[in-house]
């Protein structure tokens, strides 16, 4: 962009002329539109007459690439050099909803399946407008016009770029998605190949807008005390002393806490300090990780079973009459998404309109939540999305974007209100407490005969959504059913509200499903006297993408080679988001019990790629994050009060403790997989798996802790 970052959006809608193929943009239209400038035939792509081309990206850039695989999807279509375009974030409009989700939202791995063939129809769709509009303007016929790099060229050395044909373009029909040929993948010039992102530039030289980056003309700050009880609300409060010092502006009460504004962050912050409240603490104030725990446990008898899947026979009957049978319970923790830029939102309310900027995964929502709590119409709600310093699925909730809002209106002036990492870590909407069991019986050979899975936890389909209760919910059932070849299967799950909010977390269920799924399986090839990696091939016999990731990850690992001394390997599998993957995790153990990760294979399948390279960052990524959980993740409640509050206590993995990572993708014609997500899952089980080889202890509950490991 060649404009300041804080009008990244304005920037695109205001141009010289040309056609603006699909983007309203909130504040910027009347003015567009007086110029003549503005068209809307298609929501992806913004061409000038100077041919500067933007493509849009619809879904919300957390690191995660889409700023860059979005596009290239489009610009495939479009022939165009993705290198020599630009590149917005859509503001919030219907034609962005995400099929998958049901709302213009971003997470469960759905940006590229969602976009996969949408985004090239749109593309397409206005390379086939600019064709014809040629055609028309030179009298020819629109088979004898080719349109490859922003340039239409026609028979006798005629051309025009695409900026020069945007207007008569954007007075066209559109072109029915029906009728689009798309290119056949062999054709791809863009698509599937490596791609150095487009947002990578901005993030190293500070152009790059982050919520807590926003400024606006006469913009104060807030800071926010909310009880240290979650859902507690204000009784009193006494900001006598606050408002005596220096900067404070106002002191203002919103439903969930009291917030100080002033004119520097730092200013807010130090007065909050000062205030005295008084807090109706609620029913959460009861909880404790312990009872929480004993609650969830309990639950399997008082709350309903919803089946997730059956196959076979009698489940029971069957484990009942092996010639062997095992169980066990696996426990998952609470886990805080600790994104690195804590939460923000910037504000500022005039008249019954408002205006948000900030970094959200969930626009409509966004608009949504705040017309119900300002009691505004949506329309009068302007969203910009910023970048994001990290969502892992926290910026679906739409708390601290209500809460700015609040404030905003409170004090009649912009506001940005600013959490601190304390207010972040101990105020999330955690990935909820959860318990498995598993039974399997085994024949005399050691083949599995039957396997009972249980889950039981809390939904956040139903807290976030409103789910009916006594309804599956397909978010706790991901990775729930596995995909070995056992006659008789039963996978069932316990709905139950443990009382503290919980919120969709980076993989959701899967991780709390394949963590027991891929460790009982271990156990399973352990009772049965087998190596675990030989076990799982010889269950895969009628799944080959299962068996293909499985067996490259297991011989790019070295598995069942010599290692360096101390050294073991453990392996896990898993499908997610039409994802196959398989890891192997190479670990040891020092004197004090602390688990060391070098080396993570990782073997992706995902079927057709849209940018290798960002693949490639993703599952690294994951991998990162989910080790941080499996080492050290462990959000705990006394009181009511969450116990951590920093990275001091609630740490991630550093630079210096990440393993080696190697990554295999699959060439596959397949259609598109999620990826990022599923990586984050499998790494825990891996780990887990791995510290059995080494020590003969089976730790069934994370995080793998070294008081655990001595222990056991």
């Amino acid at each position: 962009m060649t404009t300041t970052r804080r009008d990244f959006l304005k920037v695109s809608a205001i141009a010289s002329g040309g056609l603006i193929m699909g983007i309203t943009l909130p504040g910027t239209v009347g003015e567009a539109q007086a110029a003549g400038t503005l068209y809307t035939p298609n929501a992806w792509v913004h061409i000038a007459d100077d041919n500067t081309i933007t493509l849009i990206s619809a879904r919300s850039e957390m690191g995660q690439g889409v700023y860059t695989s979005m596009p290239m999807l489009i610009a495939e279509e479009l022939h165009v050099d993705i290198r020599k375009i630009k590149v917005d974030i859509a503001p919030p409009g219907a034609v962005y909803v995400n099929a998958l989700l049901g709302g213009q939202l971003t997470g469960g791995s759905t940006s590229v399946r969602d976009g996969w063939e949408k985004l090239r129809i749109g593309g397409a769709q206005v390379r086939m407008m600019l064709i014809t509009a040629a055609a028309q303007k030179w009298g020819v016929d629109e088979a004898k016009l080719s349109a490859d790099n922003g340039v239409v060229k026609g028979p006798g050395g005629k051309h025009a770029t695409y900026g020069e044909l945007a207007q008569a373009a954007s007075k066209l029909p559109i072109p029915d998605a029906k009728s689009v040929v798309l290119k056949d993948p062999k054709d791809f010039k863009i698509v599937g190949k490596a791609t150095k992102r487009l947002d990578t530039p901005r993030k190293v030289n500070g152009t790059a807008e982050f919520g807590i980056d926003v400024k606006l003309p006469g913009m104060v700050y807030a800071s926010l005390e909310q009880c240290p009880v979650i859902g507690g609300t204000v009784k009193s409060f006494d900001a006598s002393k606050a408002r005596a010092m220096p900067g404070v502006i106002d002191v203002v009460q919103i439903p969930d806490g009291v917030a100080v504004v002033a004119n520097s962050y730092w200013r807010a912050k130090k007065a909050r300090e000062t205030l005295t409240v008084q807090w109706d603490e609620g029913s959460v104030a009861k909880l404790s990780n312990a009872s929480m725990l004993a609650d969830i446990r309990g639950a399997s008898a008082r709350e309903k079973k919803i089946n997730i899947k059956t196959t076979g026979s009698d489940v029971d009957a069957a484990i009942k009459g092996s010639a062997k049978t095992l169980q066990a319970e696996y426990v998952s923790p609470m886990l805080a998404h600790a994104t690195l830029e804590p939460m923000n939102f910037t504000a500022d309310y005039r008249d019954g309109k408002i205006l948000l900027i900030g970094p959200t995964q969930f626009q409509q929502g966004a608009q949504g939540a705040v017309a119900a709590a300002l009691g505004i119409k949506p329309e009068d709600i302007t969203l910009k999305t910023t970048f994001l310093g990290g969502g892992f699925g926290r910026r679906l909730e739409l708390d601290f974007i209500v809460q700015a809002a609040q404030i905003s209106k409170a004090v009649g002036k912009p506001v940005k209100l600013l959490w601190t990492r304390e207010d972040d870590t101990t105020h999330d909407f955690y990935r909820p407490m959860a318990v498995n069991r598993l039974a399997a019986g085994l024949d005399a050979s050691g083949k599995p005969t039957a396997l009972k899975f249980e889950l039981t936890s809390q939904s956040i389909t139903q807290r976030a959504f409103g789910l009916p209760k006594e309804t599956l919910d397909p978010f706790m059932a991901e990775a729930a059913v596995v995909p070995y070849d056992i006659p008789n299967m039963q996978a069932d799950m316990y709905i139950h509200d443990a009382g503290l909010r919980v919120g969709y977390w980076r993989s959701v269920s899967h991780a709390l499903n394949a963590f027991p799924n891929e460790s009982f399986i271990d156990e399973m090839a352990n009772a049965a006297g087998k190596d675990p990696y030989a076990y799982r091939m010889e269950l895969l016999s009628k799944q080959p993408r299962f068996a293909n990731v499985l067996k490259q990850a297991a011989e790019k690992a070295g598995w069942g080679k010599p290692l360096p001394a101390g050294h073991k390997l453990g392996i896990a599998l898993m499908e997610g988001y039409d994802t196959y993957m398989a890891q192997v995790a190479e670990i040891s153990l020092n004197k004090d019990n602390e688990i060391k990760v070098h080396k993570v294979t990782v073997v992706a399948d995902l079927g057709r790629m849209v940018n290798p390279d960002t693949v490639d960052a993703q599952i690294h990524s994951s991998i990162v994050f989910g080790l941080s959980a499996a080492l050290y993740g462990d959000i705990t409640l006394e009181n009511g009060r969450i116990q951590q509050t920093n990275f001091h206590n609630y740490p991630v993995i550093r630079m210096n403790e990440t393993p080696k990572i190697n990554v295999t993708l699959i060439k596959s014609t397949e259609k598109p997989g999620g990826i990022g997500e599923p990586a984050t899952a499998l790494i825990g089980p891996a780990v887990a798996n791995a510290l059995f080889a080494a020590t003969g202890k089976r730790i069934r509950s994370l995080p793998l802790t070294p008081e655990k490991i001595a222990a056991a």
